[in-house]
């Protein structure tokens, strides 16, 4: 069947489903394979809880409901970019070695002031997720916030000509994921390759000026650029503002100057809001909306989450880690004026050759910050924190046993750590 023919199927249906057990009726399902499994296999399941068709690349599966095609991701992807040249919108896309997700979020609350907004759901943001995210587009979109993650090289030019942005931010690079990309530059041109669809498209890329690397690649790459300090040929400042907790920002625009405190912990989190912020007036959100969004924006999914226990106030950003973001955390505590502070600290994984050297470099800083506690967990901080006097635990559930036991109470606690460390498995016993 051809991928217009699918369309066709695909307007008459209740959206895509990839996973046979959470499937509602005359939704099409797609049997995609897994490391340790063959989607193919569960299409009868899906049609016989109520799908309109499944979406095969087995012929072993066939049945009346099924269509056949070579390859069930290729396919997904295909559908994908078919609807979004069907879509009447436009597209940000987002991405980044730290904040893209923070950014996705702060943006996707501005622009929704004045559009219909659809954006990326949690994580969902790699080859698989960004289709799902367009498929899931509702009708009357106006406009789509699309976060692309990457490990390799070539990923998020693939992203690109899926959801073809018509305006791109690169929140930084660092060096998450080097493994995949074998060194820092390779880092680089992966990122990059958002700049390069922009300059095919003539799109415009939103970033910030500040950034020498970002600024040199867009004076190399892009035609159309818009700096974070000048959206709109006013000049904008977004500044931190001394406070007690959650960061404070002072935002100047058209010769008038306000404070917010925000719902976000740490100074990382600035260029965050620049982004959001010079982006929402760009697309001609006013400033008052744009304030209003920033304020009242909660975060979600361990990203900068403060929560108070009735032992402790915890600093959840334990959905990922890498040496930036590890690095700006710990900072970012040692700022703060509270009580005695702690840190709770999972590996950074994916780090390749790198790894032992950036563990290293954060246990150095962990030591110039003077906490009064500090708790490490995994085989890369084990082994860099042998002579500091740290505890140490081989992985997180020794940790945790460690802490039922010692009833911590008092802290101002920061948790941070890799996905695959699921650091936010202790929050109940702090």
């Amino acid at each position: 069947m051809k991928t217009e023919q699918l369309y066709q199927l695909f307007r008459e249906s209740e959206g895509i489903s990839t996973d046979s057990r959470t499937i509602t009726p005359d939704q099409i399902f797609f049997a995609l394979w897994g490391d340790s499994f063959n989607g193919n296999k569960f299409a009868a399941e899906a049609i016989e809880k109520g799908a309109s068709w499944a979406v095969i690349d087995d012929p072993a599966f066939e049945n009346g409901k099924t269509i056949l095609v070579d390859d069930c991701l290729i396919e997904l992807q295909a559908l994908a970019t078919y609807h979004r040249k069907e879509l009447k919108t436009s597209v940000v896309g987002i991405t980044g070695t730290n904040g893209k997700t923070t950014t996705k979020e702060l943006l996707a609350a501005i622009l929704s002031k004045k559009f219909k907004v659809h954006s990326t759901k949690g994580n969902l943001n790699n080859h698989i997720g960004v289709p799902l995210t367009i498929l899931s587009a509702p009708e009357g979109t106006q406009m789509m916030v699309i976060e692309m993650g990457a490990s390799h090289l070539g990923e998020i030019r693939i992203l690109c000509n899926i959801a073809r942005p018509d305006y791109g931010i690169i929140t930084n690079v660092g060096t998450a994921h080097i493994e995949g990309f074998g060194s820092f530059e390779g880092v680089v041109k992966a990122k990059a390759e958002l700049y390069e669809y922009l300059r095919r498209v003539n799109g415009v890329a939103i970033y910030n000026e500040q950034d020498h690397l970002l600024a040199e690649k867009i004076y190399k790459l892009v035609n159309r650029a818009i700096p974070y300090s000048d959206p709109t040929g006013i000049d904008l400042e977004v500044e931190p503002v001394r406070s007690d907790f959650n960061l404070a920002v002072r935002i100047t625009f058209h010769h008038k100057t306000c404070e917010i405190e925000t719902n976000l912990f740490g100074l990382y989190n600035i260029e965050n809001i620049r982004a959001a912020i010079a982006t929402g007036l760009f697309l001609e959100v006013s400033i008052e909306d744009i304030v209003d969004a920033v304020k009242n924006y909660q975060p979600e999914s361990n990203r900068s989450q403060v929560r108070k226990t009735k032992n402790n106030t915890l600093i959840c950003d334990a959905y990922n880690a890498n040496p930036v973001s590890m690095n700006l955390a710990i900072e970012s505590l040692a700022a703060i004026d509270t009580g005695k502070k702690m840190c709770i600290l999972g590996d950074m994984l994916e780090l390749g050759d790198k790894s032992a050297e950036e563990h290293n470099r954060v246990i150095s800083a962990l030591r110039k910050s003077n906490f009064e506690n500090v708790l490490l967990a995994g085989r890369e901080f084990s082994k860099a924190a042998v002579r500091s006097g740290y505890k140490t635990f081989p992985n997180v559930p020794k940790l945790k046993e460690y802490l039922k036991a010692e009833r911590v109470k008092g802290y101002t606690i920061l948790i941070k750590g890799s996905r695959g460390m699921a650091m936010e498995k202790i929050y109940d016993v702090l």
